[in-house]
């Protein structure tokens, strides 16, 4: 056990480079005493990204997708890089991190993470806070999931209107203290540190996300299995924030679909059918017509 890693990390980039090189500098000049693996996943960026990485990170493993397949496939392809699945392989890291491109870590965050991980093991899955480059709060760095009445609070706006209230502040949960330390119910992909044996048991990301919505499935899933999911505000990492989404025409679309993938996947079943329809209506007002489709789909297919 003494070979294998305490960490393998994923980053997924398209067209960042230039924050993806300084997202790989702040790993490098992070603790030495944690043992990580490394691998980059290029969804077919036009930016000289995969140049820069083979001339400058020779450490790297690198995977080079011919095309943009999206944010849960390309991360898979570096979780079984690694030999996260279901089973792992014997030499798969103890944790799987999920990193973004566009965030740089402090010099202590890996070793605190994974200390605080190691102390629990009924945590599966963890995150930091996020900061801005404002110095204000990631907010979706700590979040419950998105059940109807929770994403409803946060349609009608009653979230930003009351972001203290235990009720409607339940979508960013923005009446606990940033910097104390509670479970919740997901962390972002951005920063996400997965327990070895959780990503056995339930098994890696799910494709049908194609953009948003993976990490909080995979949450779900890991939460479902009877794990804890911890947010450890004692690691401060920055994070640039849609430096990759902003530059796609896709990202909008993407974000509903992937609130409508969740909700058919976790929580149509059981919802009553006046909130089902206001759910749907809700969706189709901010994704438009494109939506559709997705809708008719899913209603078929559960």
């Amino acid at each position: 056990m003494s070979d294998i890693a305490d960490v393998g990390i994923v980053i997924v980039n398209w067209n960042t480079r230039d924050l993806l090189r300084g997202c790989l500098r702040s790993l490098a000049a992070s603790d030495p005493s944690v043992k990580r693996r490394v691998v980059v996943v290029d969804n077919a960026s036009s930016d000289g990204s995969v140049a820069m990485l083979r001339a400058e990170f020779s450490e790297v493993t690198v995977l080079e997708n011919a095309q943009n397949v999206g944010y849960a496939a390309a991360n898979n392809l570096g979780l079984r890089q690694l030999g996260f699945g279901q089973p792992c392989a014997p030499d798969a890291p103890r944790y799987a991190l999920l990193l973004n491109p566009d965030t740089e870590l402090p010099f202590d965050a890996l070793r605190a993470m994974i200390a605080r991980l190691d102390a629990d093991p009924t945590i599966g899955a963890g995150g930091p806070r996020l900061v801005l480059p404002n110095g204000k709060l990631d907010l979706a760095c700590r979040r419950s999931f998105p059940t109807p009445e929770v994403a409803m609070w946060r349609m009608l706006g009653l979230s930003k209107l009351f972001p203290k209230s235990r009720l409607f502040g339940r979508y960013n949960l923005t009446y606990l203290d940033e910097h104390l330390e509670a479970e919740v119910d997901c962390v972002v992909g951005a920063f996400m540190m997965v327990r070895r044996e959780a990503i056995a048991r339930v098994g890696l990301l799910d494709e049908a996300f194609w953009m948003y919505g993976e990490d909080i499935d995979w949450a779900y899933r890991i939460k479902q299995d009877g794990w804890k999911i911890l947010y450890y505000p004692k690691v401060t990492v920055l994070h640039i924030k849609r430096a990759a989404s902003r530059l796609n025409p896709r990202a909008r679309l993407e974000f509903q679909r992937a609130s409508l993938i969740f909700y058919y996947k976790h929580y149509a079943r059981q919802t009553p059918r006046l909130m089902h329809w206001a759910v749907l209506a809700g969706l189709l007002i901010k994704g438009g017509r494109p939506l559709w489709a997705d809708i008719q789909a899913l209603r078929k297919a559960h």
